[in-house]
């Protein structure tokens, strides 16, 4: 009995793993909201199939949560299942509302104002649906790690690895990034548009990726398996990103940075230190795109 047992903890273990691959690259690859597969392929008539799809995903995944209730003891299975529909509602609702706060500004997205307030528009709409879905869900914040947690401790290694990133963001901007005449200079004017994109960027993908997930795998996988397959998937969006010099160096970097950023929330029970941490770390990719502009 117990190694059928065992057997069965395994199989699970083993689906769950290749749902969350293959939900979480659907919604994130082919269903992006930042390079959906669809329009880019086919133009006009793939923006139709894109929210065709979008809209057909979202109904499928609502349906699967509301037969997964019916079932025998559905409480995990229900709770990453709505994690999923949380996750293509809110990527959803982001590429919908993509370009509002540029429209509305009237900035440039080739400057780097219009990158940050891009990135501010679509943290508030990614942040606020998945909050929002969360509380309707019956879902507290600390489900999705907004929560008090330890705070001192979070804020405190956050902000000392900001400002370590801070401090080696130049060179690393250089080697990494290809940035281009980084005088102090030149990149005064930029600081306030770097912290606010930095910033909402790790809020962002923090509460979409780690905030979402963690908890959710964590019955199935226990805590340094889930953060390690939340890391893994990371990476793999970020694998073909066009501004770093090198994407496989990049990628190796990423990884253990990703399982680093999921470590610190889970031992501080909050997203705040995870946020600075990553926001710092962020800083040189933008120095290196904004001395491409």
């Amino acid at each position: 009995m117990e190694k059928r047992t065992d057997s069965h903890k395994w199989v699970e273990r083993i689906i769950v793993i290749i749902l969350f691959i293959g939900l979480g690259l659907l919604i994130t690859t082919v269903f992006s909201p930042w390079r959906p597969i669809l329009p880019e392929q086919y133009g006009t008539p793939g923006r139709i199939y894109d929210y065709l799809g979008r809209i057909g995903l979202i109904v499928t995944l609502a349906i699967a949560l509301v037969l997964i209730k019916r079932m025998r003891n559905p409480e995990n299975y229900s709770q990453l299942m709505l994690g999923f529909l949380i996750m293509a509602g809110a990527v959803t609702l982001d590429w919908i509302c993509a370009h509002y706060l540029i429209y509305y500004l009237h900035t440039e997205e080739t400057a780097p104002i219009g990158w940050a307030m891009k990135k501010l528009n679509e943290c508030f709409v990614i942040v606020g649906a998945v909050i929002l879905f969360t509380r309707l869900s019956g879902q507290t914040f600390g489900s999705i790690y907004i929560q008090k947690g330890n705070i001192k401790q979070g804020l405190l290694i956050g902000s000392i690895l900001f400002i370590a990133a801070a401090a080696g963001s130049v060179p690393m901007a250089n080697l990494m990034f290809n940035a281009k005449d980084l005088a102090l200079a030149r990149i005064q004017p930029w600081i306030p548009w770097i912290l606010i994109y930095v910033l909402a960027n790790a809020a962002m993908e923090e509460i979409l990726f780690r905030g979402l997930f963690l908890r959710k795998l964590q019955p199935f996988l226990g805590k340094f398996f889930s953060n390690f397959l939340i890391a893994f998937v990371f990476t793999f969006l970020h694998g073909t990103v066009n501004y770093a010099a090198d994407q496989f160096i990049f990628a190796v970097i990423v990884f253990p940075l990703a399982l680093l950023w999921g470590y610190l929330m889970q031992k501080t029970e909050g997203v705040w230190g995870s946020i600075l941490f990553h926001a710092g770390m962020d800083i040189p990719i933008m120095l290196g795109i904004f001395s491409n502009l």
